[in-house]
């Protein structure tokens, strides 16, 4: 059972916008913040919310008509607002409509006036531009904040080197009132985390019993072909990607790197038995789904005498969910979307330490220790 470690909790409070899967929500709370409210539009996200933290305060609802009913002394606001517009794997569209969100995050701090606010997205807010100022969002975001009082920090991270198993790349802010918090410093880079402690144990027994895993072999595709050729049972079950067989990158993975990212599209499964993965040319006068008639890319293709794909659960490992965090949805792609939507978990709770830590040093519930050693009093 994958479990995750909850800190002792705090009279910190936090108050989630775009929630989601809850992700960045649940990092928090296993921080030792207190959740107040969290506000999300869609009715399946919602349900999973409900139904794994009942105790919480779910609006369910577009954030454009959300006034929180929490308004005094709020600690932080967390707001992960959609990326769809700024992602490479999106439009990448500067008016996309979702791309003034943020503004939702502006609106509603400048009603609580959060001592601190932490929003989070994809790195190509540093240099897409505002259509309306032609500053980048980083930038444009940064100013708007500036103007209701406060002071914003970003950088970007790849959580494989913060203890989640992919090299996803993640866009963080850190905004608070004037220079509180000048002291607050982002979590520094590990070793890459790889992907064996998160699911080596269920790729090798189909048996493992937990909440959205049903595995089972079996995987239909035009692309990959399942052979059913007799193997050696002690074989290891490998991970392989099944989707977006144009990728440069071998299909192939092993357990000790991080994978790319887990996101709302690529299809990862298993195989076992005589596995080979080629790069063939395509017919793409006659083949079928050709989505661009004009490459010459070689196109992966995989054999192996079992394929299947990941479930649910596989998925929200590698997001760090923790194994009782039941994810809910009418159909396969509602789940997908949830977890490769979210905050990877553990990448949440690091940054909540850190703000955390902030907090307690300037409330002088401790010190402050530089990187060289240096300890001062902030307080």
């Amino acid at each position: 059972m994958n479990q995750l470690k909850k800190e002792t909790k705090t009279n910190y409070t936090f108050l989630g916008l775009f929630t989601g899967a809850g992700g960045l929500d649940l990092g928090f709370e296993l921080a030792g913040f207190e959740h107040t409210e969290s506000n999300e539009i869609l009715d399946y996200a919602v349900n999973t919310l409900q139904s794994n933290r009942p105790n919480w305060d779910i609006i369910h609802g577009d954030v454009r008509e959300y006034t929180p009913s929490f308004k005094s002394g709020l600690d932080v606001l967390l707001a992960g607002f959609p990326c769809q517009g700024f992602s490479l794997g999106g439009n990448r569209d500067e008016n996309d409509e979702r791309n003034t969100l943020y503004r939702e995050v502006v609106r509603i701090a400048s009603i609580m006036q959060p001592r601190v606010i932490v929003m989070e997205n994809v790195l190509n807010l540093r240099t897409m531009t505002h259509p309306e100022t032609g500053k980048p969002f980083a930038q444009q975001i940064s100013d708007e904040l500036a103007s209701i009082g406060y002071t914003t920090e970003f950088d970007f991270f790849r959580v494989s080197e913060h203890g989640v198993p992919q090299t996803r790349r993640r866009f963080v802010f850190i905004a608070y009132k004037d220079d509180t918090l000048k002291h607050f410093k982002f979590p520094r880079a590990e070793k890459e985390t790889g992907i064996r402690k998160f699911i080596y144990e269920l790729g090798q027994n189909l048996n493992i019993e937990l909440p959205n895993h049903n595995p089972e072999w079996g995987f239909k595709s035009y692309a990959h072909t399942e052979t059913g050729l007799p193997y050696d049972e002690s074989e290891i079950v490998i991970p392989v990607r099944l989707s977006r067989t144009a990728s440069e990158g071998n299909p192939i993975r092993d357990f000790d790197s991080p994978f790319p990212a887990i996101d709302t599209a690529t299809v990862w499964g298993w195989a076992i038995g005589n596995v080979v993965a080629e790069r063939i040319d395509k017919d793409r006068d006659n083949a079928m789904y050709v989505r661009n008639p004009e490459s010459t890319a070689k196109l992966w293709r995989i054999k192996a005498s079992k394929i299947r794909p990941f479930t649910a659960r596989e998925y929200a490992r590698l997001q760090t969910f923790p194994d009782d965090w039941i994810f809910y949805g009418n159909n396969k792609r509602e789940l997908q979307l949830q977890i490769g939507n979210a905050v990877p978990v553990i990448f949440a709770k690091k940054i909540a330490l850190k703000v955390r830590e902030a907090l307690e040093v300037l409330d002088g519930h401790k010190e402050f220790e530089f990187e060289h050693g240096e300890q001062i009093k902030m307080f």
